[in-house]
């Protein structure tokens, strides 16, 4: 199914413009009537001015709708690592780092971080079982798509980066297909407001972009590609574990 995506379908070019329609038309209805109490959708950012957390959901949305008719499971992804993003934006815990999150649920306290960690890490099996074929390549695309989650939510510090990063991830995947078109589009269509500082993605938007790139990257890869990229994810998880403070 996705290999019909990427020898023609909406084609390259069809599914960017696609994200990046649906995305600036699902910020623009958020920001008129945003979900639950419009107050959970500011924050202040690293310099202390107040920015919207609207292009979280835009993002999420434009990505998922883009990906659908061709590939499902990657949308199941997208939704997944969604939900789990804004579950840690609505709950705020400051705790940085696997292992502080999972020495809290040891102490039986389930912090939002352990919520990402399983949440995500489940859907991200589920969607590359229905992705690959063999055992093997089901665990390695799950690997692949929620490392990549994680990573694009790792680099998320200052505004538009990790729009930026998201585009030149995703750039090298176009040559194997379409799908890493549509996180490409849905983080161009708000990378002005991002670096703007009118608006930040939050965990939402960069775990929801960080799977769709995952995904592409987790359809178009055999099994060399896919452990390949499996361990520099894996790699680069340990080091934003060293890196994160401890407490």
């Amino acid at each position: 199914m996705t290999r019909a995506l990427g020898r023609g379908g909406l084609g390259r070019i069809g599914t960017f413009a696609a994200a990046l329609g649906a995305t600036r038309l699902a910020y623009g209805r958020l920001r008129r009537r945003p979900p639950g109490n419009p107050r959970s959708w500011e924050r202040t950012n690293y310099a202390d001015r107040p920015v919207s957390l609207l292009a979280g959901p835009a993002v999420a949305f434009g990505s998922a709708a883009a990906v659908l008719p061709a590939a499902p499971a990657a949308s199941l992804a997208v939704a997944a690592a969604a939900v789990c993003g804004r579950y840690d934006d609505l709950r705020g815990d400051h705790r940085r780092g696997f292992r502080a999150h999972l020495g809290a649920l040891r102490g039986g306290e389930v912090t939002s971080g352990a919520v990402k960690l399983f949440g995500i890490g489940a859907a991200s099996l589920a969607a590359g079982a229905l992705l690959k074929e063999k055992p093997l390549d089901k665990v390695l695309a799950g690997v692949v798509i929620a490392g990549t989650a994680h990573l694009v939510n790792l680099v998320d510090v200052r505004p538009g980066r990790a729009g930026l990063f998201v585009l030149g991830l995703a750039a090298p995947g176009l040559l194997r297909g379409s799908l890493a078109a549509a996180p490409m589009g849905a983080a161009a269509a708000l990378l002005g407001e991002d670096l703007g500082e009118e608006v930040m993605l939050g965990d939402m938007g960069a775990h929801a972009l960080g799977a769709a790139v995952g995904s592409a990257i987790a359809a178009s890869n055999g099994r060399l590609g896919l452990a390949a990229h499996a361990g520099g994810l894996l790699a680069a998880a340990v080091w934003g574990e060293r890196a994160a403070p401890a407490g």
